[in-house]
C-alpha cells in the first residue's frame, strides 16, 4: 500500500487527502492545528510544514507529497520562502515526487487575458515573484515535481470572489457590490478538480519537471456564475454593481490586505482565461463541469435566500479573500 503526505486540509488539501483514502492509499495530513478530513486511512499530524527536519521526518517512506498549504495573503515573501524549501528537501531526503498546487500569478497580466501551459511567467508583482521563485526552486531541487496551475476556485469550502461577495447577496437577497467587471469572461476552477489533477498527474512521469494546466469549464462572467448559481437553488439572481476600481488602491495606502487584492485585480477587470487543453490531451483529464461545482457549494452551505432587500454594503478590503 502507497503512502502520501498532504500538506495543507484547505478544500484542496482535504479533496486531495479524501480521493488517495478512497483509491486505498495511507495518508499523512499535515496542518499546525493536526485538523483534516476524517477517514480510517487519514492520519493527522500537527507539525509546522516550514521545520525542515520534522517535515523530512513525517515524509518517510511516502512516494508523493503534495503541497496544498496556503500562507496568509499579506505574508507571502515572508512565509512561502521556508515552506517552499522544506518541502523541497523533504521530497529529495526521500525519494518523493514534490507535487504542488499552483496558480496563475506568475504570469502576471496578459494581452488578451489568455494563459497557456507555455506562457512566459513575467509577473513584477510581489506575489507573482513568490510563486515564480517557488517553482523555478522546486525545479532545481534535484527532485521529480511538477506544478498544477488552477484559476479562481468554486467548491465547497473555497474561498474567493464567489464565496466571499456573491453568496453572500445570493442569500441575502441583496446586491453584490463587485471589485471587477461582472461581464468579463472569466475561467473558474472547480476544487474537484485540481485534487484530481494533482493525484493523476502525480502518478504519470510524463508530467514531471514541467507545470500543466488544471482541466477547467469554458470562461463565463461573473454575472453568469451568479445566475447559475441562483437558478441552482431557487434563488433570485443577484443585483451587481461595479465598485470603482480606485476604492480598492485607495484602501490599500492604508489596509495591508487591501493593497495585495489591488495588486491582483487584473484578474477581474479583464478576460482571464485558462487554456488547458495540452493537460487534457495529455491526461485524459475532463473538468466536472461548474453545474457540478456549484451543486456541491450549494450543497455545503444550504442557502436560506430571504427576500430581496436593501443593497448591502460596498465589501470592505478584508471581505474578498484570494482562493490561493
Amino acid at each position: 500500500m502507497s503512502t502520501s503526505v498532504v500538506v495543507g486540509a484547505g478544500p484542496v488539501g482535504a479533496a486531495v487527502a479524501r480521493l488517495l483514502a478512497e483509491a486505498g492509499e495511507s495518508v499523512r495530513v499535515v496542518t499546525r492545528s493536526g485538523s483534516g478530513p476524517e477517514h480510517p486511512r487519514i492520519e493527522r499530524v500537527a507539525a509546522d510544514a516550514a521545520d525542515a527536519d520534522r517535515l523530512s521526518e513525517l515524509t518517510r517512506g511516502a512516494a508523493v507529497l503534495y503541497n496544498c498549504a496556503n500562507m496568509a495573503y499579506t505574508r507571502w515573501p515572508e512565509l512561502w520562502p521556508p515552506v517552499s524549501a522544506a518541502m523541497i528537501r523533504a521530497a529529495r531526503e526521500n525519494d518523493a515526487v514534490l507535487a504542488i498546487t499552483g496558480n496563475l500569478y506568475g504570469y502576471g497580466p496578459r494581452p488578451g487575458g489568455r494563459m497557456s501551459e507555455l506562457t512566459p511567467l513575467a509577473a513584477t508583482g510581489r506575489k507573482g515573484r513568490v510563486r515564480i521563485a517557488m517553482w523555478q526552486d522546486a525545479l532545481a531541487g534535484g527532485i521529480r515535481t511538477f506544478e498544477a496551475r488552477g484559476s479562481d476556485y468554486v467548491g465547497a469550502g473555497a474561498d474567493g470572489i464567489f464565496s466571499a461577495v456573491l453568496l453572500p447577496a445570493i442569500v441575502r437577497g441583496r446586491t453584490a457590490w463587485l471589485p471587477g467587471d461582472p461581464d468579463a469572461p472569466h475561467t473558474w476552477t472547480y476544487v474537484g478538480d485540481m485534487a484530481r489533477t494533482l493525484v493523476t498527474l502525480a502518478r504519470d512521469e510524463r508530467a514531471w519537471g514541467r507545470a500543466w494546466h488544471v482541466p477547467s469549464s469554458p470562461a463565463v462572467s461573473v454575472r453568469e456564475l451568479a445566475a447559475r448559481y441562483a437558478a441552482l437553488t431557487g434563488s433570485p439572481a443577484p443585483r451587481l454593481r461595479r465598485l470603482p476600481r480606485w476604492v480598492m488602491r485607495t484602501a490599500g495606502l492604508a489596509v495591508p490586505m487591501a493593497r495585495e487584492l489591488a495588486e491582483m485585480d487584473y484578474q477581474f477587470y479583464g478576460p482571464f482565461l485558462l487554456d488547458s487543453h495540452e493537460t487534457a490531451s495529455t491526461f485524459g483529464l475532463t473538468p466536472a463541469g461548474l453545474d457540478a461545482a456549484l451543486r456541491e457549494l450549494a450543497q455545503s452551505s444550504r442557502p436560506t435566500p430571504s427576500r430581496r432587500g436593501s443593497p448591502a454594503a460596498p465589501p470592505t478590503p478584508t471581505a474578498v479573500t484570494p482562493p490561493k
